[in-house]
């Protein structure tokens, strides 16, 4: 889909009108390396590159480096602009006014788009979207044990879903769609989730989605539309936008081949 036209003034708010216009949110998956390629490294902020450094696993830092580096690269081609040019900071967390942890944003160019991104074995997700908030993410399938379908962090109907499913794939991807629900909506808050009762947090599991999905934080209840996201093989990846407009228009998938 084109929203651009290379080199003409002003693209960057060009493009962000023309996606609020239409509620649009734009997804990009990307399989990290186990190395660190080299090609992304010029791509950092000073404080992305010490972050890199102190990961002890190349695997670890080579999967931090690739989404910093491919997040500027995919917005920039959504923009029209160099990868020089995009400066990713963060918000201030919501709930204790930290910066040091708040949600990501787009520092440059100064438009009036949310982000979000997450990082599992085998995927890094970037999220783009119009409104007040967006969330993303992704967790890799794993087998889940017996045992977490008591766990204190669902409600009694995600785990009444979960255990009348047999053991295997099924109830595997049913865990981790429920869990990657309750995160994308944690992360589109931005209180982390300290900041979030994950067992009041019901996700309709048996639902396909989108779902419309509760937060209450201080008295204060806001909600959100999730919906499921199929962008590579073996990860789960759920997206989450405040109900109301600006959850109501497409979403653009970009994943890796």
């Amino acid at each position: 889909m084109a929203l651009r036209e290379e080199g003409t003034p002003g693209t960057a708010t060009s493009v962000a009108g023309a996606m609020a216009a239409r509620g649009e949110a734009h997804v990009w998956c990307w399989r990290p390396p186990e190395r660190t390629d080299p090609a992304d490294l010029p791509l950092l902020d000073t404080e992305e590159f010490r972050r890199a450094l102190s990961l002890p696993a190349e695997r670890d830092a080579a999967a931090f480096v690739r989404s910093r580096a491919a997040a500027r690269r995919a917005l920039a081609g959504l923009f029209g602009l160099e990868p020089g040019e995009l400066a990713l900071a963060r918000s201030a967390c919501p709930g204790c006014g930290d910066a040091g942890h708040g949600p990501p944003r787009l520092a440059a160019p100064p438009v009036p788009l949310v982000l979000s991104m997450s990082r599992t074995a085998g995927a890094c997700v970037l999220a783009v979207g119009t409104g007040s908030a967006i969330g993303v993410d992704a967790e890799a399938l794993r087998p889940v044990r017996a045992a977490a379908t008591a766990d204190p962090d669902l409600t009694a109907a995600e785990r009444g879903h979960l255990g009348a499913l047999p053991a295997g794939p099924e109830r595997d991807a049913a865990f981790h769609r429920i869990w990657t629900r309750k995160e994308a909506v944690v992360k589109a808050t931005g209180l982390g989730l300290s900041g979030t009762e994950l067992g009041l947090l019901e996700t309709h599991p048996a639902r396909p989605g989108p779902v419309r999905i509760l937060h209450t934080h201080r008295g204060r209840t806001t909600a959100w539309t999730v919906e499921d996201l199929a962008l590579v093989e073996g990860v789960a990846v759920a997206l989450a936008r405040p109900a109301g407009p600006a959850a109501h228009g497409p979403v653009h998938t970009h994943p890796d081949h």
